[in-house]
């Protein structure tokens, strides 16, 4: 199973305003910058309870008809919006990996900050593509928490964006 992160962060290191908010992305995702290319490759999109309610806000559903794993201590209270295809699940990042390599997956894209920081330490991301959008927030919501060790990288490109936008590539070493 492979497991890929692709987001974007602002400048100083956040994914969100502290209430979550996403004001400061810019409209419509901005130029194209591979995500298009990117969602093409996975077979389905793992978030957490949080990413997805703010997904919900969303004038509509991002993601067509990808699979989207929406992971909940309580799956049940959650529903998928017409048209989305959704599972909702619990369990440990292991756990999610496991069941859904047993339905044939083979490349999960793994969104939102504390879902990121739980399969990176279960040493479950080999990839992971971080797009700098050029503002800074100052305070948020961070892309990366503590670790219990560091987690070294391979830088694979870095390409720059008319816009100001800078998107680095990374494989997790070792």
């Amino acid at each position: 199973m492979k497991a890929s992160v692709f987001i974007a962060t602002s400048l100083d290191g956040f994914i969100a305003r502290a209430d979550g908010a996403l004001d400061w992305l810019p409209a419509d995702g901005g130029e194209p910058h591979g995500y298009d290319e990117f969602i093409a490759t996975v077979d389905a999109i793992v978030i957490g309870r949080k990413t997805f309610e703010t997904v919900l806000s969303f004038e509509t559903w991002p993601y067509g008809t990808k699979r989207v794993v929406v992971l909940s201590t309580n799956p049940s209270a959650l529903r998928a919006p017409a048209g989305a295809v959704c599972d909702f699940m619990t369990g440990s990042p292991l756990e999610i990996v496991t069941r859904l390599g047993a339905r044939g997956m083979t490349h999960l894209y793994v969104d939102g900050g504390i879902t990121i920081q739980g399969f990176l330490k279960a040493g479950l991301i080999q990839r992971v593509i971080i797009t700098r959008i050029p503002v800074l927030l100052g305070s948020g919501i961070p892309l990366f928490g503590p670790l219990s060790h560091d987690v070294r990288l391979e830088h694979v490109t870095t390409r720059v964006f008319p816009s100001g936008m800078v998107q680095s590539e990374y494989r997790i070493a070792g």
